[in-house]
This record gives C-alpha cells, sequence and structure tokens, in this order.
C-alpha cells in the first residue's frame, strides 16, 4: 500500500465525512487547489487506498431489525477456512481479525431475534469455531 501523506489523511477524513463532497468543496475544505485533490484521489484510487464508494443508511431505515457483534475463538490454524465459511453467511456485514482471547469480531444483522438464534447456531457450528461471545447492538451513538 502506498505511503499516506497528511494531505491524503486528510482528503480520507473529509471523505468519510462526506463521500460526496465535491472536488472544489475538498479543495477549499483542505486548503489546496481542485487539481491538486484530483491527483491524489486518483493515485490513492489507482494504489487502492480507496477500494470504492458506499452508502451509510441510517439504523432506522436499514434492512434488517437485529443487530450484534460477535466475539469468535477459532482452534489451532484453521482461522483462514473459518474465515472462507463465515464470508459465505450474508447477514455477516464486515468482519475482523484481532489480538486477544479471541481471534475473529464479526458484525450482523437479521431480520429478527428468530433468524438472530438462527445465525448464531449456524456460526457456532462451523468447524474450527471452538467459542463465541455475542451482544446485541442496541444504538448506535458514533460511527
Amino acid at each position: 500500500m502506498a505511503d499516506l501523506s497528511e494531505l491524503d489523511r486528510r482528503l480520507l477524513s473529509a471523505l468519510r465525512e462526506d463521500g460526496r463532497a465535491p472536488v472544489a468543496e475538498l479543495a477549499r475544505r483542505l486548503g489546496v487547489t481542485r487539481a491538486t485533490v484530483t491527483s491524489h484521489l486518483d493515485r490513492l484510487v489507482a494504489d487502492d487506498v480507496i477500494v470504492g464508494f458506499t452508502v451509510r443508511v441510517r439504523d432506522e431505515a436499514a434492512a434488517g431489525g437485529v443487530r450484534g457483534v460477535s466475539l469468535i475463538e477459532v482452534e489451532g490454524r484453521s482461522t483462514d477456512e473459518v474465515i472462507r465459511r463465515l464470508r459465505g453467511f450474508p447477514e455477516i456485514e464486515s468482519m475482523h481479525s484481532t489480538n486477544g482471547a479471541w481471534d475473529l469480531v464479526a458484525e450482523h444483522r437479521t431480520a429478527d431475534l428468530v433468524e438472530f438464534d438462527r445465525l448464531l447456531n449456524r456460526m457456532r457450528s462451523v468447524p474450527g469455531v471452538i467459542n463465541s461471545q455475542t451482544s446485541l447492538l442496541l444504538t448506535s451513538v458514533l460511527r
């Protein structure tokens, strides 16, 4: 991955706040020319620092009413296989490797508690998953 300059970091921060901000607005906020913003954006995309653009949806408007986060402990060296299998679960919105007592963190969403329970059972039955701890997500106070 490319080394990020201070301007790159500020540009990425501005885009996280408003991914639809026009180049002219970004240039004004960052105190540089539009050409500078455009060249930095082009390089960040070409270098796969920016891998896509998406939309953030207010939690109340998003499909699926039950959100949760699962901490997952994996047996031995089966992490890659567990990740491969869990990637196939459409309810899992994001997954991260981590250090400490847990190996993976998965954020997921289901339509209701019955589906949530089914998802947890499916996740726990994946070969290599030896322990998990799950919490319901109630209100997002910062995203």
